[in-house]
């Protein structure tokens, strides 16, 4: 391949001859590595949980923006929020219909849209208040054609002064030519006609048939990562905008009338049907991946502190949290949990206080009381848990600390051997890492008053895997490693780029140029590091990390920036002329090649077979702008 003839804009390119790398490896003298090394980190942001990976259908189901968003009058009725008679403590408003024709109802269009296919089975149910002896009928329609798709009747239930619940199925007869479609609930009108209703929730078939579970397709791209943390919940979501505003643990438990939700950090509801238990859930179905807790630490995003004399409730609320999730049945969060239907404890290793605590003005509070409170509380009722500073600026006693890096192409390359001189006795979780602008001719970090990118393009996606490169060499000090955000909707998004797409239609989920980089280095786990003599070269334009794995031997390796194809020539100590090995080699037609719902090929994969040569020499090339994978057999 050719090499580029764009230079991106790359300083670096000033410096990218094309060198031959000459690598030999041996077989002893390594670290061994983290065995979280790739994981994920999921922040409700960008309608990724609610309209997202949650998979609940109904937009506002509960009213509780207090707002009637999504809902529209059919036949005639009148809609308006209702407070006499709340559904619950946690949920008070509903919405009144009255009046109308002979059918009259509510039409809810969902998070822009709803995918209906035949094959599908869809889960209802809705509250209702008011006397009524007829029957409530449930349909989705398209909205483009007002084709009826699926409907069924439910008989009503519906009593004065109380409210019942209806469950119901809907199974279409055909499929929806696109996510144009919405959800309808109709009963018999009239002008006297007044009935109330709350919950209204429909679920499409979830990924491994959860209850109130999660989105299918966007759960098999998470799982297809093969990720080993789940870091939840993270972000600015978890500590609020101001006094109160945090992620409540015990609001998001337990059944959905007990939720009462709040607006989010990032400005829409958060209905908390995705809770903690929820998020437990998640972790189990991805093969019980382990689980990195964020707890609350007292900071809001305003810059509002948790005074140290007032700081109690929160760290006692945090040990809650914990016995909920691990304590035995006999203590009195593990006898809710149970009695919320999981009486085995899940296990939590490792918590992280805070999010970011070195911003908003919260650093100078985490260094003075605020993270040694929560450490020293924690560790008391918990000695083997293992605990993460939010932030790189402090650590206390043998706590990890949670690296954050948005940046440019140039700026992440030059940081290829940062972690070479960091301290060993302090673990760090590259917590959040994504190219986010491009480079301006200048190695400058990020300029966060101008616009980031809208996708993540190919120099940035393979600058972060130099980045990756450089953390693996550093195996005993790395813990592990996660691109963010996770996840965007393309209807309503804060922040972008991301690494998966999507829209209501799962045929837009569209996995960014990185993804199949995290992907492939996340298949190829290192397990000891070994060392890697280069003679004749250095780093740069090429980069690597050697090691083995679980049966072979393996290279990671990427060039960025280079004048020209580089040759590469390996040997592992002990592997002999004939061995057999693997190249996956990942690269793209241009720089600035990203993936969009209309084109989702922006990177090409090849796969070469190749046989050691005399003295177990293995050679190959790489083109300018590739990340590649060596894998050889023992």
């Amino acid at each position: 391949m050719a090499p580029f003839s764009l230079r991106a804009l790359s300083l670096l390119a000033l410096a990218g001859a094309a060198a031959a790398v000459s690598l030999s490896v041996a077989n002893s003298g390594g670290n061994a590595t983290s065995p979280y090394m790739y994981g994920l980190m999921f922040e409700d942001i960008n309608q990724s949980g609610d309209g997202g990976l949650y998979a609940e259908l109904i937009r506002n189901r509960a009213f509780q923006n207090a707002t009637l968003e999504s809902w529209s009058p059919v036949g005639g009725a009148a809609l308006e929020l209702d407070a006499s008679t709340p559904l619950s403590q946690a949920l008070p408003l509903s919405v009144k219909v009255t009046g109308g024709k002979c059918r009259a109802g509510l039409k809810n269009a969902g998070y822009w849209g709803m995918d209906v296919k035949k094959t599908d089975k869809y889960t209802g149910s809705f509250y209702s208040y008011g006397a009524y002896s007829g029957s409530f009928t449930a349909s989705l329609v398209s909205d483009i054609t007002n084709e009826t798709l699926a409907t069924t009747r439910i008989r009503s239930k519906s009593v004065a002064n109380a409210w019942t619940q209806h469950e119901f199925e809907l199974l279409p007869t055909k499929s929806a030519a696109n996510s144009n479609n919405s959800f309808v609930l109709e009963f018999r009108g009239g002008k006297k006609t007044e009935l109330k209703f709350n919950l209204i929730s429909l679920f499409p078939p979830t990924y491994k048939n959860r209850p109130n579970g999660m989105r299918r397709e966007l759960m098999e791209k998470l799982k297809d990562l093969n990720p080993s943390f789940l870091r939840c919940p993270g972000g600015n979501n978890l500590e609020g905008d101001y006094w109160g505003n945090y992620w409540n643990w015990s609001a998001t438990i337990g059944p959905l009338t007990d939720r009462p939700g709040r607006v989010g950090t990032w400005t829409y509801e958060n209905t908390d049907g995705l809770g903690l238990i929820e998020y437990m859930n998640w972790a189990e179905d991805m093969d019980d991946v382990e689980v990195v807790l964020g707890i609350v630490a007292g900071l809001y995003l305003n810059g509002e502190v948790v005074p140290e004399a007032e700081l109690g409730p929160f760290v006692q609320d945090a040990l809650n949290e914990l016995e909920f999730l691990t304590g035995d049945v006999s203590t009195p969060y593990g006898a809710l949990r149970a009695k919320l239907g999981y009486p085995k404890p899940w296990k939590i290793r490792y918590v992280e206080v805070g999010n970011e605590d070195n911003l908003w003005g919260g650093l100078d509070s985490y260094k003075a009381y605020r993270l040694q409170i929560f450490y020293d509380a924690i560790k008391a009722k918990y000695p083997d848990m293992f605990i993460f500073s939010s932030t790189t600026d402090h650590v206390y006693k043998e706590s990890g600390q949670d690296f954050h890096e948005y940046t440019r192409p140039d700026y992440f390359v030059s940081q290829f051997g940062m972690f070479d001189s960091w301290s060993a006795g302090n673990p760090i979780i590259i917590g959040e890492y994504a190219t986010i602008q491009n480079n301006t001719g200048k190695l400058e970090p990020t300029d966060w008053d101008a616009p980031k990118n809208q996708w993540s393009n190919w120099i940035g996606s393979v600058a972060e895997a130099v980045f990756l490169l450089g953390a693996e060499r550093n195996a005993d000090r790395i813990w592990g490693a996660t691109f963010a955000p996770l996840l965007q909707n393309l209807n309503s998004y804060q922040w972008a780029p991301d690494l998966i797409s999507f829209t209501a239609d799962p045929a837009d989920t569209t996995p960014s140029v990185s993804y199949p980089i995290i992907k492939l280095f996340s298949e190829t786990r290192i397990k000891e590091t070994l060392p890697a003599t280069a003679e004749g070269s250095d780093f740069g334009p090429a980069y690597w990390v050697a090691g083995r794995g679980d049966s072979s031997y393996i290279l990671k390796a990427a060039v960025y920036n280079s004048t020209a194809d580089v040759p590469f020539s390996v040997s592992f100590e002990g592997l002999e002329a004939g061995a057999m090995a693997h190249l996956t080699v990942l690269s793209a037609d241009s720089p600035w090649a990203h993936n969009t719902p209309e084109h989702k090929e922006g990177v090409r994969t090849t796969v070469t077979h190749l046989t050691a040569g005399e003295g177990g020499v293995i050679e190959f090339s790489l083109p300018d702008l590739s990340v590649a994978v060596l894998v050889a057999d023992k």
